[in-house]
């Protein structure tokens, strides 16, 4: 876990690159992305009063790796939904603030509200974007969770990170199957294959992407597991990560054969309810085209 404190205060610089990103229609799909642009930029617009914003980042590297069979899926989603886990730890953290401060006013985001959580985090010291569009750090790369708690509390801030030490590096450029890494840190959300799987809607996958999406079911690590950051990660300690075996274990097959009353008990609290059932029929048909 590490921390990291900033100055609630109106992101001007970001509000004009989320502009700029929402108008070339890099979004697709997730419509949720145009809406809200004020709170977006401007935290105190979220909580009244903010004067602070807290940001935090939590493990999620595994200590286990998916059989050579089994279909990939983001290794953030191995196990139980990180909403429910890092939302508990976010009520926890303002309990204990309460607790030991006094009357505080404050909110917990984990990427479910419109807060632009790497801004923050670069903010606040943890680290900077590669190339990629990921936050990184020198410690432990970039398999971590990013949280937030907008606070009244008028806390001292951090130093901002300022230095970018990706250098002339394009792995993860060069690695990108569906080229949605157009230039440093520019992201076409619509090519991801991560968007592809878990937030495109429609029935099919469109098919400029068939061959190309590298055995991926749900989301994609590609652009991760190339940066040379990342050899630092080590595995979490947080028993709420520990994989679903099946996350681990089924073959292609398997999931193809899967009913749907079945994936609604096993991924029930697992992220990978989020592309649903019919999403995952979807995505074994698009891996075996």
């Amino acid at each position: 876990m590490s921390c990291g404190i900033a100055k609630a205060v109106q992101l001007d610089e970001d509000a004009v690159r989320l502009e700029q990103w929402l108008n070339k229609g890099y979004q697709g799909g997730m419509s949720y992305m145009e809406r809200y642009f004020d709170l977006r930029i401007d935290p105190r617009k979220l909580v009244p009063g903010a004067k602070s914003v807290i940001t935090l980042l939590l493990n999620y590297y595994p200590n286990e790796q998916q059989q050579p069979q089994a279909p990939k899926i983001a290794k953030y989603a191995y196990g139980t939904d990180y909403h429910y886990v890092i939302r508990d730890k976010l009520n926890e953290l303002l309990e204990f603030i309460k607790t030991n401060i006094g009357d505080v006013n404050g909110r917990g985001f984990v990427d479910s509200a419109p807060v632009l959580e790497r801004s923050w985090a670069v903010k606040s010291g943890l680290g900077w974007v590669g190339k990629n569009g990921n936050l990184l750090t020198k410690q432990v790369g970039s398999f971590f969770f990013i949280a937030t708690l907008i606070t009244d509390l008028d806390l001292v801030a951090d130093t901002p990170f300022v230095t970018d030490h990706c250098g002339t590096c394009t792995r993860c450029m060069d690695a990108c199957p569906t080229q949605a890494i157009l230039s440093p840190t520019e992201i076409d959300g619509s090519k991801c294959i991560s968007y592809l799987t878990i937030e495109l809607k429609d029935a099919l996958i469109p098919s400029e992407f068939h061959n190309k999406m590298e055995g991926w079911l749900f989301g994609c690590d590609i652009c991760q597991d190339v940066c040379p950051w990342n050899r630092f990660s080590k595995g979490n300690t947080e028993p709420n990560f520990i994989p679903i075996p099946e996350v681990l274990n089924l073959s292609l097959q398997e999931w193809e054969d899967m009913t749907e009353d079945t994936f609604n008990k096993v991924f029930k609290n697992s992220p990978l309810k989020r592309t649903k059932w019919n999403g995952v029929q979807r995505n074994v048909k698009a891996i075996k085209l």
